[in-house]
């Protein structure tokens, strides 16, 4: 077996690395940060952007970017919050779930069908459903929160496993472990790298490429939706501004976990730990008390130094 040089196991384990410093930076500047009740909340915080940059992952892969997902976050859950005011019980609950869930199914596949049959730039194309989702997402009660959602609307986004682990954390973890085995085992997950790798050669050899660009923005729409969903549950309001920088962090979080912005390179379980990282990040900043705007501009720098370090050990490779 050969054995592995120090710039080797520094590009395979470059993303553990950062997360074992950013753990150990925050365990010495605040006692709280290592203990469960920490770890399980921060499982809680970054399980709506989890579950965002899952879909943003899938888009990922094919070269692709997906700019709408906080907009289709932000409608799926005002659709869902006035479906699950006006209907009552259990039913209503259902309802307001599945009414989320389609809403973006539908935003998706029209962002897919402009890219993949009318051959706009995904760019362009997102940005476009971006501006449309927030739009709607405002005009469904005049820009106006809904409150007052039933105790049982908010039990499957606020609730908690034996009063410890949250559902959406659970939820999150779940569709990471089905994403991860989706995109190494299934026809579609190879394709997806196949065509975010070859594009022309992946036509030339028989893939359906308008096919699986067009289901992977309806998966990533969906993701965002029920990301969308699970937030209106877990605040117990529609909240039409919702998922405002999602689409950033979501795009951060695949790139910090080694995903390539021009395709073919990537994984779910990456993407899982660039999300906990930039939750991380987060946590050290409440905890030390350092104020928003302070916040945002240390994090963007902490975010390039970690792209900077992903692309000085990818180059290895390239210079053997």
């Amino acid at each position: 077996m050969k054995k592995m040089t120090s710039r080797e196991l520094l590009k395979k384990y470059n993303l553990i690395l950062l997360l074992l410093i950013f753990i150990i930076i925050s365990t010495v500047l605040s006692p709280n940060f290592l203990t469960i009740d920490n770890f399980l909340n921060l499982l809680q915080q970054a399980s709506i952007p989890g579950i965002v940059a899952i879909g943003m992952t899938t888009v990922v892969l094919l070269g692709g970017i997906d700019l709408s997902v906080g907009s289709v976050l932000a409608l799926s859950g005002m659709i869902s919050s006035i479906v699950a005011m006006n209907v009552p019980g259990i039913g209503g609950v259902l309802l307001a779930f599945l009414a989320g869930f389609l809403i973006s199914a539908i935003m998706g596949l029209l962002t897919g069908i402009l890219i993949s049959h009318f051959k706009l730039p995904d760019f362009i194309a997102s940005l476009a459903m971006m501006e449309i989702g927030r739009g709607a997402a405002l005009l469904t009660t005049s820009g106006n929160p809904v409150f007052g959602l039933s105790e049982a609307f908010h039990v499957i986004g606020g609730g908690f496993l034996f009063d410890k682990l949250a559902y959406t954390a659970i939820i999150w973890i779940i569709l990471t472990i089905i994403f991860a085995l989706v995109f190494k085992y299934t026809v579609f997950g190879r394709s997806l790298f196949a065509i975010g790798g070859n594009h022309e050669a992946a036509m030339l050899s028989g893939i359906k490429t308008k096919v699986n660009y067009t289901l992977a923005y309806v998966l990533s729409a969906m993701l965002s939706g029920c990301a969308g969903v699970l937030t209106a549950s877990w605040m117990s309001t529609g909240q039409p501004t919702a998922g405002n920088g999602y689409e950033l962090d979501a795009i951060a979080a695949s790139v910090i976990g080694g995903a390539s912005l021009s395709g073919g390179k990537g994984s779910v379980i990456g993407t899982f730990g660039g999300v906990f990282l930039l939750q991380i990040i987060t946590n050290i900043f409440n905890l030390v008390g350092l104020p928003s705007y302070y916040q945002r501009i240390a994090k963007g720098i902490i975010i390039i130094l970690a792209l900077l370090l992903n692309n000085f050990v990818s180059s290895t490779k390239q210079k053997k």
